[in-house]
């Protein structure tokens, strides 16, 4: 039986160019950090590349949370601490006043058709909604590009940051811990995500994936655009629950 909807963010929710809105964001954050810290900001690319590409490891063995692990990484790489209480506020106010700025030139972001109903379809079935986006980003940024798709904080039971969570995407101990948060099991969850290589959990957890991409996972238990999903979900869940 079904108890809990995991929508994915983006290009599941929110159309973007996301490795152009990455760009941005590290852009940003290094000149802020570097005219504190009286650096180049070029000089922060790599600590940043190395932060990132650390917390999305898939043969990670730590028990630390993304955040921890991303700001020990950081800190290795150029010796500001990001955990430190100026730092944090600094770039916490960075990506709860400009982040939000981001939107539009390169990043192109708007939302996805569909996905408003899709989420109104879940909560009107008596479902839990939850935000299963990957947890690489505060959720400060989740929330900036959440309102670019036209959708709350509000609309979810539980949000997926960098901060409560100690895994990515596909990581099967990721979405194990989301729905331990959720206090569901994963049997009970529905997934929906465009991302065939992130949106279907490895190794195979007991998970269920709607798939709104372009390709054809094998996995998938549903495929088809957003806007379908969000007429087609009702039948979908009951089906699934049938099945068992």
């Amino acid at each position: 039986m079904i108890k809990a909807v995991l929508f994915d963010l983006d290009d599941t929710l929110l159309r973007l160019n996301l490795s152009a809105f990455i760009l941005r964001y590290v852009a940003g954050a290094s000149r802020l950090l570097a005219d504190a810290a009286r650096t180049s900001p070029a000089a922060l690319a790599l600590p940043f590349a190395r932060s990132f590409l650390a917390i999305d490891a898939q043969d990670r063995s730590d028990s630390l949370t993304n955040a921890q692990l991303f700001n020990q990484t950081f800190f290795r790489g150029c010796g500001i601490p990001l955990d430190d209480p100026a730092v944090h506020d600094l770039v916490d106010c960075y990506e709860r006043e400009v982040v939000p700025t981001f939107s539009g030139g390169i990043v192109s972001a708007r939302p996805v058709e569909g996905a408003r109903r899709a989420i109104d379809a879940v909560w009107s079935e008596g479902l839990v909604c939850a935000l299963a986006t990957n947890p690489t980003f505060s959720l400060a940024c989740d929330r900036a590009r959440m309102e670019w798709a036209g959708v709350h904080v509000d609309d979810f039971a539980l949000i997926s940051t960098i901060d409560n969570s100690t895994r990515c995407k596909p990581s099967a101990r990721y979405y194990q811990e989301f729905a331990n948060q959720l206090g569901v099991r994963l049997e009970e969850c529905l997934m929906v995500g465009n991302d065939a290589s992130r949106d279907l959990p490895r190794p195979d957890c007991g998970l269920r994936t709607a798939y709104v991409g372009h390709a054809r996972p094998r996995g998938a238990v549903w495929r088809g655009s957003m806007e379908r999903l969000a007429q087609e979900l009702p039948e979908l869940v009951r089906r699934l629950g049938d099945e068992g």
